[in-house]
């Protein structure tokens, strides 16, 4: 095997971890919807990054980087969407209590 064929292969057990790993935490916040930790700034770069990622997979025919991405494009906008959801929420009830 050669040190590209290597290189290559390497990538499923990396996008592997890296996916699964992220499963956890994703469900967690989408179950519980506590964001209070989670920047949207952050959250939104991330979000795109998968995106282009998962671009570049599909330009590249890695399917490994397409398997990943796939699946962890779902996941980083459901908790974007919340982050955003939760926050406007959160601003609401603030100015609905705040004293006119």
């Amino acid at each position: 095997m050669t040190t590209d064929q290597l290189l290559h292969w390497l990538g499923y057990p990396a996008a592997c971890l890296t996916t699964f790993a992220f499963i956890p935490q994703a469900w967690l916040t989408l179950r519980t919807r506590n964001v209070s930790g989670i920047s949207a700034l952050t959250y939104a770069a991330f979000t795109l990054g998968v995106v282009l990622w998962l671009a570049y997979g599909w330009h590249e025919r890695d399917w490994a980087l397409i398997a990943a991405n796939t699946i962890t494009l779902p996941l980083a906008a459901s908790i974007l969407w919340t982050k955003l959801r939760e926050d406007a929420r959160a601003r609401r009830s603030h100015r609905e209590r705040r004293p006119h």
